[in-house]
């Protein structure tokens, strides 16, 4: 009996919208379709066309699904998606989006999402992954070994931030769990002593540390935060003393989190004084670093890292400082064997007994089942544009942010939070004729809602000490500083405009 090699499709009586390499031209068509829309994107000069409510509105009701019983063609499908989320859409490449933590892509990453959405794999098993399963796994040992990690270590790609900090703190409860008190959380549930369980971190820590603590079971109060210094980076100090207060409270200390590169300061907490703190508690240590880890690539920062390396969990997202598109971040821990805390064995999917160091399969690794090849970006990043372009990157930025900073300093009407150790610049508009706390918190958000809604600049806002900042999040090397202190300017004369003449009231 002869089989033929290559089976024809079956025969469908419409037209087959499903990629395979008889719909090849199609595909091709409808890239180039809307490459058209693409182009019409990047040549707007604004970050975003302006807030209109009428508008809104109007756009929520395009964005229903109806009239979906049959097909359209893709001409028309693209016009109506360039009106209702394309031209609308905030652009993170423009340099007056100085907002939050998304930063411009990298071409490779363009392309390598093009590969990895068109071929579809799907990472978690070795039999849908085959070969992308190494290039995720060298990723992780390249940056692995960026963190001075051993052989013995291991990672996963994640989600993101979040998701990273949550693994960090199951494995941190669950390990402290089965080796203190031989509890398997995993297996059996909860007890006693884990609700006595708890976390520190710095007071200007992530929010999903308290969220995940949470979603863990062990709730709010299971976190500790740890005031900071005048850096904004955890008082070490403070943290023996809540280590201590804790205990006498009768509740048991677990782990500690330091961050290197907060969100809103991009302050680096001090990790060698902080291990060795955690060291002698015998707490797990993790290292959230989200948004500064990438910084480990470069001189300028390379200092921070100092004593990273005995971190038991470290948290990296490569779509804030690496350049990459969402999402792609990454969760390293120090010894492979705690990755047993997330593990399980399904007949259908991973069976034990097929268990195979040749063809291993990631899902033993990872919270997610199905997950995509995030890890083609980096890879294909790093094989083009070579570390040292993604190090000059992080630099500029950095340097931006000083610059910023150091012009801002002589003005009277701004008062600037900290001195940038990273890419983030917090300050208040504060005119010299008022000297009112809420009036000067109404101003401020006045400036940021009205630049946003204008199109004219995108800016964040943040609180200190109970009192509205704003802030600057530079990501893009390719801004300048005489564009950002357009931006400056903008802020200062929407201020005057907003601010009343009158004494305080």
């Amino acid at each position: 009996m002869i089989i033929n090699e290559a089976p024809p499709f079956k025969e469908l009586s419409l037209n087959s919208y499903l990629f395979n390499d008889e719909s090849l031209e199609l595909y091709e068509d409808y890239i180039t379709k809307t490459l058209v829309y693409i182009q019409k994107f990047l040549a707007n000069r604004k970050f975003y066309k302006g807030d209109d409510i009428e508008e809104i509105k109007i756009n929520k009701q395009k964005a229903r699904l109806t009239d979906i019983n049959s097909s359209n063609p893709i001409h028309k499908t693209l016009e109506e998606l360039n009106e209702l989320y394309i031209e609308n859409a905030i652009a993170f490449h423009n340099p007056t989006y100085v907002a939050h933590l998304n930063c411009p892509i990298t071409l490779p990453s363009i392309v390598a999402e093009l590969i990895a959405t068109t071929v579809n794999t799907a990472v978690e098993t070795w039999d849908q992954s085959t070969s992308a399963t190494f290039i995720e796994q060298e990723v992780i040992r390249w940056i692995c070994n960026e963190f001075k990690f051993d052989d013995y270590s291991d990672g996963v790609f994640t989600s993101g931030g979040t998701q990273s900090n949550f693994m960090a703190l199951l494995m941190a409860r669950d390990h402290y769990a089965f080796e203190k008190f031989g509890i398997n959380i995993k297996q059996n549930g909860w007890s006693d002593q884990v609700s006595k369980f708890r976390i520190f971190c710095s007071e200007k820590s992530h929010f999903s540390i308290k969220k995940n603590a949470a979603l863990l079971g062990m709730g709010y109060d299971a976190v500790v935060p740890v005031k900071v210094d005048n850096r904004m980076c955890m008082d070490t100090e403070e943290l023996v003393l809540a280590i201590e207060k804790t205990k006498q409270e009768g509740n048991i200390p677990i782990a500690v989190v330091a961050t290197l590169g907060t969100t809103d300061y991009g302050s680096f907490d001090p990790i060698k004084t902080i291990g060795k703190i955690a060291k002698e508690q015998e707490l797990w240590l993790h290292v959230d670093g989200a948004y500064g880890g990438c910084y480990v690539l470069t001189e300028t920062h390379n200092h921070y890292f100092d004593g990273v390396e005995y971190a038991d969990s470290i948290t990296i997202d490569f779509h804030k400082t690496l350049f990459q598109p969402v999402s792609c971040s990454a969760f390293l821990a120090r010894n492979r064997k705690h990755f047993q805390y997330v593990s399980y064995y399904a007949d259908y999917l991973n069976p034990l007994e097929d268990k195979d160091s040749e063809r291993p399969n990631l899902i033993e690794k990872s919270i997610q089942t199905t997950r995509r090849f995030d890890a083609l970006k980096v890879w294909l990043t790093l094989k083009t544009l070579g570390t040292k372009t993604i190090a000059s990157y992080l630099e500029e930025v950095h340097h931006l942010a000083k610059q910023v900073y150091n012009n801002m300093l002589s003005n009277p009407n701004f008062e600037l939070a900290h001195v940038p150790e990273l890419s983030t610049v917090v300050f208040r508009y504060k005119n010299s004729e008022a000297d009112h706390e809420p009036t000067h918190d109404e101003v401020n958000l006045h400036i940021k809602n009205t630049l946003y809604k204008a199109g004219k600049a995108s800016i964040a806002s943040t609180k200190l000490n109970g009192n509205i900042y704003l802030k600057f999040t530079l990501l893009n090397p390719k801004n300048t500083i005489n564009n950002l202190l357009n931006i400056v300017d903008m802020i200062e004369e929407t201020g005057k405009l907003y601010q009343p003449k009158t004494e305080a009231l």
